[in-house]
């Protein structure tokens, strides 16, 4: 679980609360369900215009790394395929195909497959780089859904800011109304510009952090990976494997 990210949305949410209460605005200052429907439900109908069906459904399925994401050891990955490379150098690369079914990843599945069946190594590279470029673009597609939506909401916001100003403008004849009136069409603002900067593109930028991190370590699984299919001396994988690491 990621603290981090934890600890930041409770101070996002946080900052804003304690700033309306301390600017003597009030937490009834931060509800209005005028500004809610045009910044985040429009926001959200943007957004649905903005995207395929199948990259919106894969944002919001990746959004829980976020708070959780994917597990992570690279020094015991680079043990199992030390492991790997002392097993192929004592029993032949058939001496893993046993360890093939016993991989939960199935990139890891595929790529020791490719190497007990005995596949060139530049073909094995080939293949796992394909499929290693596809998965991240189609991550990387997911988090500009979030992007988007950051770019969106604080625009929206500025027209609920105005539909509000405008309905002000209605009732000048009557001065009682235009404080609360003014108060109420800022606060479309701050919720476009709040959920961009402290949910939206947050989100955004820790998805891009943990998908270069989850693309590092496929890179290491490959060489890994390219170096047993080669025959390599296992403590030179591990020791050229040590900088995925560190």
């Amino acid at each position: 679980m990621d603290r981090l990210s934890i600890i930041g949305l409770f101070l996002a949410l946080a900052s804003l609360v304690g700033g309306s209460i301390l600017k003597g605005a009030g937490l009834s200052s931060l509800w209005s369900p005028a500004a809610f429907v045009i910044v985040i439900v429009g926001t959200l109908a943007a957004i649905l215009l903005h995207t395929s069906p199948a990259v919106f459904k894969h944002a919001f399925k990746i959004v829980r790394w976020v708070i959780r994401p994917p597990a992570s050891d690279r020094r015991a990955l680079v043990q199992q395929i030390v492991d790997w490379s002392n097993i192929a150098r004592r029993q032949g690369l058939l001496g893993l195909e046993p360890q093939v079914e016993m991989q939960d990843d199935p990139f890891i599945r595929k790529g020791l497959q490719l190497v007990v069946d005995g596949v060139e190594p530049d073909t094995i590279r080939h293949m796992l780089e394909i499929e290693l470029g596809s998965q991240e673009q189609q991550d990387l597609a997911a988090t500009k859904v979030f992007e988007g939506m950051g770019i969106y909401a604080p625009t929206l916001g500025i027209i609920g800011a105005v539909l509000g100003l405008i309905a002000v403008m209605k009732n000048l004849a009557d001065p009682s109304k235009l404080g609360h009136g003014i108060a109420a069409a800022f606060t479309a603002t701050i919720y476009g510009i709040a959920s961009a900067n402290l949910l939206f593109l947050p989100v955004s930028a820790k998805l891009k952090g943990v998908i270069a991190s989850s693309c590092r370590e496929r890179e290491m699984i490959i060489e890994g990976l390219i170096a047993i299919a080669q025959g390599e001396n296992p403590r030179n994988i591990e020791n050229s494997l040590a900088g995925f690491v560190n």
